[in-house]
């Protein structure tokens, strides 16, 4: 597969690492409710190991949405950091983002894809995901303020 996966109207997904904007990123995330204050030095290392899908417009407004997916482009996927940014929103994006990711070979041959959300259920929902809750095989820690704890440290 190219780097360069899908075309949507004004707007293109790559899973380049060379075109990603850590910058860009990071100022996102680090307002995000999920990563508050993320370190930009974490969102770069996260980045570099991880298959990214970069949302771009093509008329050069740069990078303006995000999906990564940690895995082993095997057996395993965990889809995270999905945003696009706010001013984009409402032209389908999301979904076109969504489609992208879940046509990848990384994800079409996971036994196991997952991810977290506190608000956009539907969305992820139209793409076969389905809430993990009562399940007593998923397990998990959360430090949802480690970011913060670190930086006061």
């Amino acid at each position: 597969m190219s780097s360069t996966d899908a075309h949507h109207g004004g707007y293109e997904i790559s899973t380049d690492p060379g075109r990603l904007d850590i910058a860009a990123m990071h100022a996102y995330l680090a307002r995000s409710y999920w990563s508050p204050g993320i370190p930009y030095d974490l969102v770069e290392r996260a980045a570099r190991n991880s298959l990214c899908f970069g949302l771009y417009e093509k008329a050069g407004a740069g990078q303006v949405g995000l999906a990564r997916v940690v895995t082993d482009h095997a057996t395993f996927a965990y889809l995270c950091d999905v945003y696009v940014l706010e001013e984009h929103r409402g032209r389908g994006l999301g979904k076109f983002l969504m489609r992208t990711v879940m046509s990848h070979p990384a994800l079409t041959g996971a036994r196991r894809a997952m991810l977290g959300t506190h608000d956009a259920h539907g969305l992820y929902r139209q793409f076969g995901f389905k809430d993990a809750t009562g399940t007593r095989i998923l397990m998990e820690i959360v430090r949802p303020d480690l970011y913060r704890m670190r930086a006061s440290a």
